[in-house]
């Protein structure tokens, strides 16, 4: 069987695009209407992506918040339990990834990811309920398996509709939605909290069951505004007509010539995990996921307990430095799309990091140490972007580019094992050897990227036939 890198022949082309070549289909539109058909799908494709993101952050990460608001008291977390209630979850979160990206391609994106979303969400209500501590370390396992296919499929799914150049804005889009529920996270949870007392229930309980509640019905909602692949768009609740669905394979076949999907092959999909490439992007991801989980499950409880914010204060103080973080993410995307680049943006935040993290942590002044706060949380968030489509425009071939979504994702859940342990409670209030460890990770992040720079630019300067296609380039 022929591997998914390979040019695809005329037939397959063709029959991917209603039988129309590649150039009547681009040219069936004038730029303006090609501008209207993808801001179109920008508008459904990207939006409800990222508000169930959103969903799916503030339930894995609300634990930290619930901690101080009662939960640590009640479940008598002592000594390594909160870390053990953080940590669990991405055990499953990284082993059922893998298949997450053959699952969506056999049973389509629209019924996975919001089948999933329902199912988590039902879960998260129940961690309302739990009445000790190991109640909540098996939903927190229960709750990894139903979201460990959700962040990998929507990766995939969203390369497979745009060009290697619409892709970061549209990345940075999808993660800025996702992202503001840490922004938004510590606000709605004061207010909920306000709600103890209702039915006998502490108001920590309440944070899980309204943001459970909130999340079966934006699944609900996805169920009908989730959109599949493009060459299965016009089935999508009528989203594209058939034309318009020509348009967008055609575009995509245009770019990089891997629109239509090849047969699964099993030894062919495993074979992809020899490119040594997909695991430098890999160690990105990790790298990335160690700070942005770090400051997600511990910035609370390091602003409350290291800074001596009241709980109040602490909540509300999680917000600015989130909308930050997406200020520079969407910006610095359409700048990285505009010239070509993504290894230099990478770079620049992490440099930041390099900044922010030893003010965090070793500075006396709590206003600096805040300022502190601002640099390590655009590094970690504004990095994610750029690292996904790093991978995205460097890959060809739709199972090659599903398999390395699901390392990228599950390398980025060990992330998320390592920054729920880096920050232990009897480090506390300095919290020394997490911040040495998040430093540490920006510095890795930052010689992985010079090395895959100068590697991709010395296979763009030999030419010929790079990632199987002639005069396909590295974007760097």
């Amino acid at each position: 069987m022929s591997s998914d890198t390979e040019k695809h022949t005329p037939e397959q082309v063709d029959q991917a695009i209603g039988g129309v070549s590649i150039d009547a289909s681009v040219e069936a539109y004038t730029p303006e209407e090609q501008k209207k058909i993808i801001r179109r799908v920008d508008r459904r494709l990207v939006t409800i992506l990222g508000l169930l993101y959103m969903c799916s952050l503030m339930d894995r990460t609300n634990v930290g918040i619930a901690k101080i608001a009662g939960m640590s008291t009640d479940l008598n977390l002592v000594g390594e339990r909160y870390n053990l209630i953080v940590l669990v979850f991405f055990i499953p979160y990284v082993l059922f990834q893998p298949l997450a990206t053959v699952i969506i391609r056999k049973t389509g994106p629209r019924r996975f990811l919001t089948g999933i979303t329902i199912l988590w969400g039902v879960c998260m209500i129940g961690f309302g309920f739990v009445q000790r501590w190991d109640q909540m370390l098996g939903l927190r396992v229960i709750l990894g398996v139903f979201e460990a296919g959700y962040f990998p499929g929507c990766v995939y799914l969203l390369s497979t509709w745009y060009t290697r150049y619409e892709l970061q804005q549209r990345n940075a889009v999808f993660f800025i939605i996702g992202s503001m529920a840490s922004a938004l996270s510590g606000i709605a949870a004061y207010g909920i909290i306000q709600m103890g007392g209702l039915g006998h229930l502490s108001g920590w309980r309440w944070i899980f069951i309204m943001e459970g509640l909130i999340t079966c019905l934006c699944g609900g909602l996805g169920s009908i505004l989730i959109v599949d692949f493009p060459e299965q768009a016009s089935t999508s609740f009528h989203f594209l007509t058939a034309q318009e669905s020509s348009f967008i394979v055609s575009r995509i076949e245009a770019d990089r010539d891997d629109a239509v999907i090849t047969p699964f092959n099993l030894s062919s999909y495993l074979r992809n995990a020899l490119d040594p490439k997909i695991w430098a992007f890999a160690l990105l991801a990790c790298c990335s996921a160690t700070n942005g989980y770090a400051i997600a499950y511990f910035l609370p409880v390091i602003l409350n307990q290291s800074l001596h914010y009241s709980i109040a204060k602490t909540q509300c103080l999680t917000a600015p430095p989130y909308v930050a973080a997406a200020l520079v993410m969407y910006f610095s995307a359409v700048f990285a799309d505009r010239h070509h680049i993504r290894g230099p943006i990478i770079i620049f935040n992490s440099c930041l990091g390099l900044i922010g993290l030893p003010l965090l942590g070793f500075e006396k002044n709590n206003g600096v140490r805040y300022f502190g706060v601002f640099l390590a949380t655009i590094s970690a968030y504004a990095n994610v972007p750029p690292i996904l489509t790093y991978q995205a425009n460097n890959i060809r071939g739709q199972w090659k580019r599903a398999f390395c979504s699901a390392t990228l994702v599950g390398s980025a859940g060990i992330g998320g094992i390592m920054g729920s342990t880096v920050f232990r409670d009897q480090d506390a209030p300095g919290y020394r050897p997490g911040i040495i460890a998040t430093i540490g990770t920006n510095v890795v992040t930052i010689v992985v990227v010079l090395i895959l720079m100068w590697r991709f630019s010395v296979a763009n300067r030999r030419g010929g036939v790079v990632e199987g296609k002639e005069g396909f380039r590295y974007t760097l």
